[in-house]
């Protein structure tokens, strides 16, 4: 029983809302062609969500953001999809290719992964080189060619570590002095994952990027992104937005208001019309009973148990659905939605 119910777990998934397609973007001007024949999947465009097209609507207009959408709702694409549009609109107007954007990572696992996902994009794009964006990872996994090839060839986008980005700017050592010269007129500046830097790592990073901004863009002030699913899930909308802004806000050293804190819209994986007190009473037959090995969508849709996962463990339905916060639960399972933490 405990399987299939970790099975109905891993089946379910809370939805963000859904925003336009690429094409919709280029169709209306807010990402050039280019920047649609990368982000799709084949012949399909890249369909986004409402926080994704956000985020490009707020980087068109030059402004620093957050966003603080749960886990796995492709928050990347949040800062990758403005950046690379920049990167190739720079390119159509003729602009040499230098380091556009500075990407931050709190470990290389991280950039890693998201280096090969962006690349995965790109490729598949058909672009010429001349259009094609460069994205290089510079986190000290690198050998001495790899890195001679970054600083003779400038890359558009720049992965790198807090610490390798902090040696970058303070090392006496020319292939890194030559790799943040090739910075100069930085236009993004992003922090993933904004909660790990607290404390005295917190500080360090505030000056990292002040660092940053006043070596690569002196004249300017470049467009900060932030991006984590947990900083702040006490309070009020407004206040939990409010939080997110001010720690931002320090950490960049530039202003970032509470309207600049994207959150998540969501909207249920199960069958709106069911509720709790509906389901409540069909419970004790469907943990009595054996479950089936298949469960399909429409199945776990309208199944008591899945519809129960979902509004007593996994959102809170209020005014507008929000992810509910971590609790313990007691075995065996009862129809109470809530015990104490």
């Amino acid at each position: 029983m405990l399987g299939a119910f970790g099975r109905m777990l891993c089946s379910l998934s809370t939805r963000d809302f859904q925003g336009p397609t690429v094409d919709d973007l280029v169709a209306s001007g807010d990402l050039d062609k280019a920047t649609g024949s990368i982000f799709r999947f084949g012949p399909t465009p890249l369909q986004c969500h409402r926080h994704q097209a956000q985020s490009i609507a707020k980087a068109r207009a030059g402004q620093s953001y957050v966003v603080t959408t749960g886990t796995g709702s492709g928050k990347s694409l949040c800062f990758f999809v403005p950046v690379v549009d920049a990167i190739v609109r720079a390119r159509k107007a003729g602009r040499p290719r230098r380091t556009s954007a500075i990407i931050v990572y709190p470990m290389n696992a991280l950039a890693n992964s998201q280096l090969k996902a962006i690349e995965q994009f790109i490729s598949q794009s058909g672009l010429s080189d001349e259009l094609r964006p460069v994205v290089r990872r510079y986190t000290g996994q690198e050998n001495q060619e790899e890195r001679q090839r970054i600083a003779d060839s400038p890359p558009d986008i720049l992965l790198t570590n807090f610490m390798m980005a902090e040696l970058l700017l303070t090392r006496q050592d020319s292939l890194d002095t030559r790799v943040i010269e090739n910075a100069n007129g930085l236009d993004f500046i992003v922090l993933d994952e904004l909660h790990t830097y607290r404390g005295r790592q917190g500080a360090d990073v505030a000056i990292l990027v002040r660092r940053l901004r006043n070596r690569c863009a002196p004249d300017k002030a470049p467009i900060c992104i932030g991006t984590s699913a947990t900083m702040a899930s006490e309070g009020s909308d407004l206040g939990r937005a409010q939080a997110v802004a001010d720690v931002a806000s320090r950490l960049f050293g530039t202003p970032i208001g509470p309207e600049s804190v994207i959150d998540e819209s969501l909207q249920r994986a199960t069958d709106d019309s069911l509720t709790l007190d509906s389901v409540g009473p069909r419970l004790a037959n469907v943990l009595t009973s054996a479950f089936p090995d298949v469960l399909t969508d429409g199945v776990l849709e309208k199944h008591p148990l899945a519809v129960w996962t979902e509004l007593a463990i996994g959102l809170e339905d209020a005014q507008e659905l929000k992810r509910k916060n971590p609790f313990r639960l007691k075995m065996p399972f009862s129809y109470c939605p809530r015990t104490a933490v």
